[in-house]
């Protein structure tokens, strides 16, 4: 019995301790255009949500364009310190959007947003 309750607080103690560095990264929680979605253009709004704040002057939008040419795209002056967000003009196709969120603490986390414009 001693050792499972050895076993049940170390595992408790690593659980608590690792919380911190996954806490750390800026993970995307919602986005505009989804994952796979589609979108009407031309103009298209693009919006990030991430579950911590991001610093805006250090991350970046890249849109991979339907010819595999990349577009770094402006990022808006943030309204929120969670989120990053570009307008864009976009002909029908099929694009991707490439992120890269620099957390508040440095981290910094990457993702892609494949998508379509009618």
């Amino acid at each position: 019995m001693k050792k499972l309750f050895v076993g049940i607080s170390l595992g408790l103690v690593s659980l608590f301790a690792a919380s911190p560095l996954a806490l750390a990264h800026a993970l995307l929680v919602a986005s505009t255009p989804s994952i796979h979605g589609t979108v009407h253009g031309p103009g298209v709004a693009v919006d990030l949500k991430f579950n911590s704040r991001v610093d805006g002057t250090r991350s970046r939008l890249i849109l991979v364009l339907p010819n595999g040419g990349n577009q770094v795209l402006s990022l808006m002056k943030q309204s929120a310190p969670e989120e990053l967000a570009a307008r864009i003009e976009l002909e029908p196709g099929t694009y991707s959007l490439r992120w890269q969120a620099v957390a508040a603490d440095g981290h910094i986390s990457r993702g892609e947003i494949p998508f379509k414009v009618q």
